[in-house]
């Protein structure tokens, strides 16, 4: 089966490679299709799609988009989309904007934990000025050792109720999905197992997502346990949905899956890949 990794990030976002990095990266891990998908931004594609040409890898134009939803925070994944849309990129400018209003406040949060200087250290790691977001805060936690890692920093200090936590308002999953469908791009659930829901509560959130016109789940992430790969592909069966297929990656070091290192897709998926 060809290799298809469509979930990364560059430092058009939070992750740590360039985009012309990522995909020589993905080129020696025998990826043959990449998408990369960066959080709310687009601005890293041409520049991965230029050397994705000069490469010979097949590359496709995506982003992560983040959407408000029963009170957390999901990311909907739009593949193949256009980044030339005007309403795309209205949506995503929009979605931007919070991101830095919600960085002040955790950096004043943190700093009454008895953390200063946050804002300006994880700006510090901040390739594009328009997009930062909690990963650059962790970097930064890394840095001054208040913990051994990134993973440690979300956990003690950037998920819910702990001090750099500062919950937001997203775009909703009905303007999300919109923003995806004005660019010509399918909807895909990025990472489900990550969400605190419920069966029941999943269930219906990806109704909601395929009566809003959203039309896959990523069924192999590097979130997912072996179970956890069997509950969403009979999930994506259950809703009509495309299976997708991404490492997530962020880069050397701190992401738990390289690019392309993924199990396939069970033979009996029909994956979002398949009408391209």
């Amino acid at each position: 089966m060809p290799n298809y990794d469509l979930h990364c990030h560059s430092t058009a976002s939070d992750g740590l490679l360039a985009p012309a990095e990522l995909v020589q990266r993905a080129v020696g891990n025998g990826v043959d299709t990449l998408a990369l998908t960066d959080h709310d931004e687009i601005s890293g594609l041409a520049e991965a799609r230029a050397r994705a040409v000069e490469l010979g890898l097949r590359f496709i134009d995506g982003v992560e988009v983040s959407v408000s939803w029963g009170g957390i925070t999901i990311h909907i994944v739009g593949l193949n989309i256009d980044p030339g849309n005007a309403q795309l990129q209205q949506g995503l400018h929009a979605i931007r904007q919070g991101r830095t209003e919600r960085a002040k406040k955790m950096a004043q949060d943190l700093a009454r934990a008895g953390i200063p200087g946050s804002l300006e250290g994880a700006y510090a790691y901040v390739d594009n000025p328009n997009l930062i977001g909690r990963t650059h805060f962790a970097r930064f936690l890394v840095e001054k050792r208040y913990v051994s890692d990134v993973k440690s920093a979300f956990q003690h200090y950037l998920v819910s109720g702990k001090p750099g936590y500062v919950p937001h308002q997203w775009a909703t999953l009905k303007d999300g999905l919109a923003y995806i469908k004005a660019g010509g791009g399918v909807a895909v659930v990025a990472h489900p197992g990550r969400y605190k829901l419920t069966r029941t509560e999943m269930r219906k959130f990806l109704g909601e997502f395929k009566d809003g016109g959203g039309g896959g789940i990523e069924v192999i992430s590097s979130s997912h346990s072996a179970e956890q790969f069997l509950e969403y592909a009979i999930l994506a069966n259950e809703f009509g949905l495309l299976a997708s297929r991404g490492s997530d990656f962020h880069g050397p070091g701190e992401s738990r899956v390289d690019l392309g290192r993924l199990p396939d897709l069970a033979a009996a998926l029909k994956p979002v890949w398949h009408d391209w």
